[in-house]
Parts: C-alpha cells; structure tokens; sequence
C-alpha cells in the first residue's frame, strides 16, 4: 500500500514544500556523474525531484512510482517532458537497459514485505544492463533513528504557496523491531481540514541486504556512509554482472565516504 502523503492528490500537492530540503540528493547526482550513466531508472521517484534533477543534466530518466497523485504532480513540473513516468512497481516494468537504478529517501526501507523487497531488486536487476549499477540508502538500525520522531521535534508551520498555511508534525505509533510505523499529520488553515498518513518503515541489518542482493545476482562493490547523515545510513553500491563469470558472489567489506 502506498502511503497517504504520495497518494492523496491534496498532500501530494505540497509535499516538495514540506520536505524542501533535498541535499541528501547531491551523492546520488555524483555517483551517476561518476558512473557516467546516461541512462537511470529512479525507483519510487514520487513526486521527481531527482529524476528532473538528472534529466536537466541531459540523462535519460525513467521515474517510477505506484503513487499516481505523486506523478501527476511530477508530470506537470517544468522540464518533465524529458523524463518517462511510469505509475507502477518495479516488479512490472517494461524492457529497459539502465546503466544505473537508484531508490533514494525511505524508498528501500518502505517496501516492508519480504517478498515485496526481493521481486523489487530483481526487478532492478532485469532494468540494469550487464555492469549497470543499483544504489540505494537504508538506516543503520543500531542508530535507532524513530527515537527522534516525536511532535516536538518535528512540529512546523509551512506557509504554501497558492495553499496557504500547513501545520504538520510526525509521532512514532508502534515499534516491533524491525517494523516502525509512525503518523504524519497535517492541519490545512484555509478550511481547517486535517489529514494524516501513516508509514511504516523495515530497518534491515547490513548483513541482511547484503544477503538479498547476493541472492538476487548482484555484486556488492561497496557499502558506503551516507555524508549528509554519517554514521547513520548504509549506502549500498551494487552491480548486476558483466557476465556468469564476473564474481556473482562476492560481498565487499568497503566502508568509505561518497
């Protein structure tokens, strides 16, 4: 299921104002410079921020998403002509030969079901051409990041343009590890309005990941901090093989910075 604030059109409509700060983006845009990707397919691109971000730079973009509201808001961005949008799951995408598939934000730790996580990254895999690159970020669990998501800390007032004035804050309703599942909840002033969303998150052990992927045909060739939150994330850099041959089975133990 996907989560209220992607699929509800009014809080679809205001999330890039809620959540304007996306430097965490910047490691992605230079890994796909560095990996010379000219093709990127962006899993659970919700409302496109980093698949316009990658377009304007002249790559071709497939930005997927189950959320239609979120697409539509994307699809009516400046610059979203260059960009395909897909309104689906990785598990059925068309014939594609990316160079490189990324799952930015929460999107790896929202796909909670086993199953449902392992069809996501063979669907990847299939995306990516022989050498293609998937990276994606999930918390490190030992950090026990929901410990902080409380109204208090999160408690803010968003002047929206052409929406006006949004409240919204997040609270923490149930942990069964390795299940979080919390509530965003949004107060709209120009007609009082009050919308909630609920999530839930899967914090995966390092080792688990690691697992799937091997398990899904990957290499792993790295598993890197994430610089804007270090200490706290394990960025995963894996690659579909070149061939049979190309070490299918070999975990990396890297730990170094973007």
């Amino acid at each position: 299921m996907t989560d209220e604030c992607f699929r509800e059109p009014r809080l679809a409509a205001v999330y890039d104002a809620l959540d304007p700060d996306r430097g965490d983006l910047d490691a992605y845009v230079r890994l796909a410079d560095g990996f010379g990707a000219r093709r990127v397919l962006d899993i659970g691109c919700g409302t496109g921020v980093f698949a316009l971000l990658l377009a304007g730079r002249g790559i071709e973009v497939v930005g997927l998403d189950p959320a239609a509201a979120s697409i539509e808001v994307a699809r009516a961005k400046p610059g979203a002509g260059r960009v395909r949008w897909i309104c689906g799951a990785a598990t059925a995408l068309p014939p594609l030969r990316v160079d490189l598939a990324t799952m930015t934000g929460n999107v790896a730790q929202g796909i909670v079901d086993r199953t449902g996580w392992r069809q996501t990254l063979r669907g990847a895999h299939a995306a990516l051409r022989p050498g293609g690159r998937l990276v994606f970020e999930t918390r490190d669990p030992a950090q026990r990041a929901w410990e902080e998501w409380e109204r208090a800390a999160s408690y803010r007032v968003t002047e929206v343009p052409a929406v006006g004035t949004v409240e919204s804050w997040v609270q923490v309703t149930e942990v069964a590890e390795p299940l979080v599942t919390f509530r965003w909840t949004y107060v709209f002033a120009s007609d009082g309005q009050v919308l909630t969303s609920d999530s839930t998150l899967r914090f995966r052990e390092r080792q688990e990941v690691e697992a799937d992927l091997l398990a899904e045909g990957f290499v792993i060739d790295g598993v890197r901090d994430a610089p804007d939150r270090p200490g706290r994330e394990f960025v995963f850099l894996a690659r579909r093989p070149e061939d049979a041959a190309d070490e299918p089975h070999r975990a990396s133990r890297t730990e170094e910075e973007l």
